[in-house]
């Protein structure tokens, strides 16, 4: 990924928001909390850009991934969906999932408001 390229996108679309990279070194995912859960708990708002996210799962919230630049793969429970700009699509709790795209740029909404205790990497599917 382009990372400062996309950092400075960022940050001038959203001045002042906190930017997160993962991993810190070489991310393959940039977060930029847009609205987020400390100003409210019950739903947050993060923009992502991706070329591959971790799997994960969240126990209480639902989440709507919205695809705003490039086409976004998204992975639930095994199955493989292909987002294009301005579509959605809604990830329930318990739902295992992770995301790929060549920066591909994602809106994240969240309710309940996103929570790290509430963010389970690397979970892995039963079968």
């Amino acid at each position: 990924m382009n990372t400062g390229n996309i950092i400075e996108e960022i940050k001038k679309k959203y001045p002042g928001k906190t930017i997160i990279l993962d991993p810190e070194e070489d991310p393959t995912e940039i977060i930029c909390e847009i609205d987020p859960t400390a100003d409210h708990a019950e739903r947050s708002i993060a923009l992502a850009v991706v070329g591959k996210s971790k799997s994960h799962v969240h126990k209480k919230s639902t989440e709507v991934y919205e695809a705003i630049k490039g086409q976004l793969i998204v992975y639930t429970n095994g199955k493989k969906f292909m987002l294009q700009e301005g579509e959605k699509m809604t990830i329930k709790p318990g739902e295992v999932h992770y995301a790929e795209g060549n920066e591909a740029w994602f809106l994240t909404y969240s309710e309940p408001g996103w929570r790290l205790d509430d963010h389970i990497v690397n979970f892995k599917a039963k079968p």
